[in-house]
C-alpha cells in the first residue's frame, strides 16, 4: 500500500519504536488486543456504530474503563466527530465502523479530514479474511476505496499484526502532515487468540518526515523579508497544527509586516491585532486579497495555496516572490512555483526564521514598510466588513451570528457548516485563539458542523461549543443532537435559517438570473404541496425538542440577544436556537469563480478603487 506526502509535526502519545523493554504477555482475542492498543496509544474516545463484521470488537470495548465509546445515529456522525475532537483537542480522533455501507459511510468524514490534514484514525470490520474478495454479505473494498483519501491504509487478516498497526496508524496520522487512517480488519483476525504486549515494534521504511528546515533557506528567506518594500505573511491551517501560533506572533511583530490567515488558519494570528489584514480568499476581506495581489514578497507559511485563495492562478499576486515552507514537499510548488522552497516543520521554520530575521536587523538590514502599510491602512479604512439590515425588519443573518460570537463564554469554540453562514461566522466572529474555529475547509461538507460540535464536545467538555449551521446543512446530519441527549454533550446549535440552500441560491441570483432551481428548503410548490403553505416545514422547534434538546425560535431582532443569552444559560441538555433570517442576504466580499482576484467585489456592484498608485 502506498503512503500519501507526509507533512505538519502534531504531538500524540505513542508507542516506542522497538521492543527496547520486556512487557508481560496476554493471552486475549484479536478484538481484546485491538481495546488494549487503543488504550495504549491514548485514545479515550471511540465514535461508531457496531455491526456484524466489527461486533467482536464491541464486546471487550464494553469493558474497558479507559476507552468511552459514543454510540452515533450515522457513520458519517463519526467520522465528523472524530475530526471535530482531533481540532479541538490536539490529539487522533477515533472513529469505528463495521463493514460494508458502515465503512462506506466513513468515506466522506475520511476524504475531509485527508483534505484538511486532521489526524484521524478510522477502524472498520471487514469479512472474514477468507470470504475477502467474493461479494460477501456486507463486503466493500474500503482499502481500495479510501486509498486515495488517506495518508495510509492497512487490511490486517492476522491477529498478532493488530497492536503493530495500531500503534503504526496513530504514528502516523499524527506525525508529519496529520492526516486520517484507515486500519481495516477481519472478522476472523478479531476472534482468533493471539497474544497482546507493549510497546509492539514498529518499522516504517520510508516514513521519515523532514521537521527541521535547511538553514541555507531560512537565510535567503530573512534576507527577502528584510529587503522586500510589499511584504505579507500568508498563513495556513499549518501553523495551527504545528502548534506554532506563538512563534508566528513574534515574527510578524519582529517584522512588522500584515498578516493574512487562511479559512483553516483563523485564530492562528489575533483577529483583533493591528498587523492582522484579514482572511484571504473567494469571500475574503478585501485588504487581504489586495495585499497579496499588490505584494512584492509573499511568505507561505503551512499554507498550500488553494484556488479559492488565488483565484485564476496566472493572475495571482503578478509582482510577487514567493517563499514557500510546509512539512510536506509535494505541496511546495504544486500550484505556484517558489523561489524559496523550505521543507519543515512550521514550528521550527518560524523558530529558525526569528533567529535568521534577528541576525538581519543586527547587521544593519531591516524592512521598510511605511508607504505598503499607508496603502493597506486606506484600504481596511475604505472596504471594512460589513452588512446591510434587512428593510423589512427581520433578522439580519450577520448580526445573528456576530452577537453570538460577542455573547459567548470565553474560550469558546465555533464549529460551522458551510456555505454563506460558513463565511459569515469566518467574518464576524473574532478568532483570537487556536482551535477556536472548525470548519470543513477544503471539501467543503454540508453536514459538517453538528457532528463536529459533538465531538469538540466530547473532547473539551469544560468549553461552550456552538454550531453555527444553515437549514441545509442542519439537515443532513442532525440526527447527532440524540445523540448529544443521551450522552450528554450539551452543544448549542445556531440553525441560520434563511429556507434556502443559500450559497447557492446567492450564485444563482448573481449568475442564473434569478432563476432557483431547486434551492428552495422550506416547501415544495404550492400546487404540488398546498398544505405546506404557511407551515414550516421542517419545524426545527419541534425536530429539535423530538431529539431531547432545548430548542427556541427566534424571529424579531429585539429578541436576538434575550434569545443568545437564554442559551447559552442552559449547560444541561443540547440547546437549539432556530434563526429565522432575511433570504436574500448575501456573502461580500466575493471573486467569481474563475475570475482573478483583481476583479473583487467589495458588495454588489461595489469595485474597489485602488487608486493608481498601489502598481509602482
Amino acid at each position: 500500500m502506498t503512503e500519501q506526502a507526509t507533512g505538519a509535526h502534531h504531538p500524540q502519545p505513542r508507542p516506542r519504536t522497538g521492543g527496547q523493554q520486556s512487557a508481560p504477555v496476554e493471552h486475549v482475542t484479536g478484538a481484546q488486543s485491538l481495546i488494549r492498543s487503543l488504550e495504549e496509544v491514548g485514545a479515550d474516545t471511540v465514535f461508531g456504530i457496531p455491526g456484524g463484521a466489527i461486533l467482536p470488537a464491541y464486546d471487550p470495548l464494553m469493558d474497558s474503563t479507559r476507552v468511552r465509546h459514543v454510540l452515533v445515529r450515522h457513520e458519517q456522525g463519526a467520522g465528523h466527530a472524530a475530526t471535530g475532537y482531533a481540532q479541538a483537542t490536539g490529539k487522533v480522533g477515533v472513529c469505528m465502523a463495521t463493514s460494508g455501507p458502515g465503512a462506506t459511510n466513513l468515506v466522506t468524514p475520511i476524504a475531509d479530514a485527508h483534505m484538511d490534514s486532521v489526524p484521524m484514525v478510522a477502524i472498520t470490520g471487514q469479512v472474514a479474511s477468507k470470504a475477502i474478495g467474493t461479494d460477501a454479505f456486507q463486503e466493500a473494498d474500503i482499502v481500495g476505496i479510501t486509498m486515495p483519501i488517506t495518508k495510509h491504509n492497512f487490511l490486517v487478516t492476522k491477529a498478532e499484526d493488530i497492536p503493530r498497526v495500531i500503534a503504526q496508524a496513530f504514528h502516523i496520522a499524527s506525525t508529519g502532515r496529520p492526516g486520517p487512517v484507515l486500519v481495516d480488519i477481519a472478522k476472523d483476525a478479531l476472534q482468533a487468540k493471539t497474544t497482546f504486549s507493549w510497546p509492539p515494534v514498529m518499522d516504517l521504511p520510508g516514513y521519515r518526515p523532514v521537521t527541521k528546515p535547511h538553514a541555507k533557506q531560512i537565510r535567503e528567506a530573512a534576507k527577502l523579508i528584510t529587503s522586500a518594500k510589499r511584504p505579507v505573511l500568508y498563513v495556513g491551517g499549518g501553523v495551527i497544527k504545528a502548534q506554532a501560533t506563538a512563534e508566528l506572533k513574534v515574527l510578524a511583530e519582529l517584522t512588522g509586516a500584515p498578516v493574512t490567515t487562511t479559512l483553516m488558519a483563523l485564530g492562528a494570528f489575533p483577529d483583533g491585532h493591528p498587523l492582522h489584514v484579514g482572511m484571504p480568499g473567494m469571500h475574503g476581506a478585501v485588504t487581504a486579497v489586495t495585499a497579496l495581489q499588490k505584494a512584492d514578497l509573499i511568505v507561505a507559511l503551512g499554507a498550500r495555496f488553494d484556488d479559492r485563495v488565488t483565484g485564476k492562478l496566472d493572475s495571482f499576486a503578478p509582482y510577487a516572490k514567493i517563499v514557500h515552507a510546509d512539512i510536506d514537499p509535494a505541496e511546495i510548488g504544486k500550484n505556484r512555483a517558489a523561489d524559496v522552497p523550505i521543507v519543515g516543520d512550521a514550528r521550527e521554520v518560524l523558530a529558525d526564521l526569528i533567529q535568521a530575521v534577528q541576525k538581519e536587523h543586527a547587521d544593519g538590514h531591516r524592512g521598510d514598510y511605511s508607504a505598503w502599510w499607508n496603502d493597506l491602512n486606506r484600504w481596511r479604512d475604505t472596504y471594512p466588513l460589513g452588512y446591510d439590515q434587512p428593510a423589512d425588519g427581520s433578522l439580519s443573518p450577520q448580526q445573528v451570528i456576530e452577537r453570538i460570537g460577542q455573547l459567548a463564554p470565553e474560550g469558546t469554540i465555533f464549529a460551522a457548516g458551510v456555505g454563506q453562514h460558513q463565511m459569515w461566522a469566518a467574518h464576524f466572529i473574532q478568532y483570537d485563539k487556536p482551535a477556536t474555529w472548525l470548519n470543513s475547509g477544503g471539501a467543503g461538507t454540508m453536514g459538517y458542523a453538528v457532528p463536529a460540535a459533538m465531538g469538540a464536545k466530547a473532547g473539551a467538555p469544560d468549553r461552550a461549543v456552538w454550531a453555527i449551521d444553515g437549514d441545509g446543512c442542519f439537515q443532513m446530519t442532525n440526527q447527532e443532537l440524540t445523540t448529544c441527549a443521551l450522552n450528554n454533550i450539551p452543544i448549542k446549535v445556531a440553525v441560520i435559517n434563511n429556507g434556502a440552500l443559500g450559497m447557492v441560491r446567492q450564485w444563482q441570483t448573481l449568475f442564473y438570473n434569478q432563476r432557483y432551481s431547486n434551492t428552495v428548503l422550506h416547501s415544495g410548490p404550492d400546487d404540488v404541496n398546498p398544505q405546506a403553505r404557511g407551515t414550516r416545514v421542517p419545524d426545527f422547534v419541534k425536530l429539535s425538542e423530538a431529539m431531547g434538546c432545548y430548542a427556541i425560535r427566534c424571529e424579531d431582532p429585539a429578541d436576538l440577544d434575550k434569545v443568545i443569552e437564554e442559551a447559552n444559560s442552559i449547560n444541561d441538555r443540547p440547546v437549539v436556537v432556530d434563526f429565522v433570517v432575511h433570504e436574500d442576504a448575501m456573502v461580500w466580499p466575493m471573486v467569481a469563480a474563475g475570475t482573478s482576484n483583481d476583479e473583487i467585489m467589495a458588495a454588489r456592484d461595489v469595485r474597489p478603487d485602488f487608486g493608481d498608485n498601489e502598481d509602482d
